[in-house]
């Protein structure tokens, strides 16, 4: 721990990342049966900071059957009102801890703290906005005959296990568990093996918002065997998965292949940013190098492909040019624009990508190359990196590069840019800037994308569903669709 400042992080940080880590089960702290640990790293430094245990099949089976004993025995006998109050007591806890999550998430993650900050007030939001949902599941009634009463009511599934991606580790973590718990389902939650420290010390907070054992089992480790276990295992009623397309299709295939699982995938996209020629160009300049860059453009919903209608390309494209030089790169603990990108691994990844855009005739503009920072020569940093290009079939326009880079592309009409705009696998979001509400709304009808945003971008809230389309997944997040992700519908004829 010699890179890393300790003296400014907060003491319960401090111990924490000191203290030897384990995996939670049944409201235990227990060591993983192998006794087999692997490295959290920070990517801005390559610091080790801590050392996570890898949970096999053995200790995942453990984990299913703590939820699953607990809701048959504890949870689904716990009345809505208790579940209400204790998904409140732990984002009280949460609250009180705020800047310890916010400090794990950025040396964990590599994340600016005030951009771990916004996180962290979302996973806050996520859990105040369910434990309201506990009290409020509510079924339908049909007037059918005279002499029946038809009704439904909506039960929790069982067990859900909840798999959550590197990029947000602690907000995508609450998208999950908060209405599972709502819903009455017992979790048990994997974490990124990138990323799993936030995580672990929300397990601390569970234990001492007093839910009852079981209900909340956190286990860490990679796609194996911690992952293929977890998805495969017989007693899990539920997965809801983050990450990639090519992981959320394998876990989908598993899925089919062993037990139909109630299933929902949160996957890739690769997001069409149209901007017309009537847009308002400050509000675009304000928005673009954010809506391309946020978290060192490691984000799905970023709008990766941009489409500049013709009269205002140069304009539009040297703005972007100009805003993206002045963000700020360095070790988020000191809060710049930009952090690294999460390992070597994928700095690798990104970089192949920008050399096979220059092969292929991308007109690279600024960036593409590895930044090496004074006293952080093991991070893991890459600037904004920006393409112009006229041929939507290069890899750098339909892959998801999931790093600092963004294809710009002129356009001349409406009926071009959709089409553009939709040769896609991905359907995730989009956004639209206009001051005509005609070419907005002509726009919403005909994009081929699960969220669109229109003169804005990125903008959340719990109460707004979340998911996409294509090869952006299955099912959706946030809001009372996620109620109906985290239940089931039985129908009652009752005859009288």
């Amino acid at each position: 721990m010699a890179q890393t400042n300790y003296s400014i992080l907060q003491k319960k940080t401090v111990k924490f990342l000191r203290s030897k880590k384990h995996l939670f089960i049944n409201n235990q702290w227990v060591s993983p049966i192998n006794n087999t640990y692997f490295p959290a790293t920070n990517p801005a430094d390559g610091e080790v900071l801590s050392e996570i245990p890898l949970a096999d099949k053995y200790d995942v089976d453990k984990a299913v059957e703590a939820a699953q004993v607990a809701f048959e025995t504890q949870w689904i006998k716990t009345s809505p009102e208790k579940k209400s109050r204790l998904i409140w007591r732990l984002s009280d806890l949460m609250e009180r801890d705020k800047q310890v999550l916010m400090e794990l998430e950025t040396i964990d993650n590599g994340k600016p703290l005030d951009k771990a900050e916004y996180d962290v007030d979302s996973a806050i939001k996520h859990f105040k906005y369910y434990a309201g949902w506990a009290t409020k599941l509510e079924g339908s009634t049909f007037p059918i005959t005279q002499h029946s009463l038809v009704y439904t009511k909506r039960e929790p599934l069982g067990v859900a296990a909840l798999i959550v991606p590197w990029n947000f580790p602690l907000m995508i973590a609450t998208w999950k568990l908060a209405p599972a718990l709502a819903c009455g389902n017992c979790c048990v939650l994997k974490p990124s093996e990138k990323t799993s420290l936030s995580t672990l010390y929300l397990g601390t907070l569970i234990q001492e918002s007093g839910f009852p054992e079981g209900v909340v089992n956190i286990i860490t480790g990679g796609g194996i065997p911690t992952g293929s276990s977890l998805v495969t295992h017989p007693s899990v009623n539920k997965i809801s998965f983050t990450g990639s397309t090519k992981v959320g299709k394998q876990i989908n295939g598993l899925n089919a292949h062993y037990n139909l699982k109630n299933i929902s995938l949160e996957l890739g996209g690769k997001s069409p940013n149209v901007i017309f020629s009537d847009a308002d160009l400050e509000a675009v300049g304000n928005s673009l190098h954010w809506s391309s860059f946020y978290n060192s453009g490691q984000e799905c919903t970023l709008g990766s492909r941009i489409y500049i209608q013709k009269p205002i390309f140069d304009q539009v494209v040297e703005q972007l040019k100009n805003q993206s030089q002045k963000l700020t790169i360095g070790n988020g603990l000191d809060n710049p624009d930009l952090g690294p990108l999460i390992d070597r691994q994928h700095l690798d990844k990104v970089l192949k990508y920008i050399d096979m855009g220059v092969k292929d005739g991308g007109e690279l503009i600024l960036g593409g190359e590895k930044l090496n920072i004074e006293s952080l020569n093991k991070g893991n940093f890459l600037g904004p990196t920006i393409f112009i290009h006229d041929d939507d079939s290069l890899p750098i326009v339909q892959d998801e590069i999931f790093g600092p880079v963004v294809v710009v592309s002129s356009f001349d009409s409406f009926e071009q840019v959709i089409d553009r705009s939709n040769s896609s696998n991905f359907g995730l979001t989009s956004a639209v800037w206009t001051k005509s509400h005609s070419t907005a709304l002509k726009f919403v009808d005909a994009i081929n994308a699960g969220t669109v945003w229109i003169n804005g971008y990125d903008q959340f809230n719990p109460a707004v569903p979340f998911g996409g389309f294509k090869d952006s997944g299955i099912g959706k997040e946030m809001g009372k669709n996620a109620i109906e992700e985290y239940t089931r519908e039985k129908a009652v004829w009752f005859n009288y």
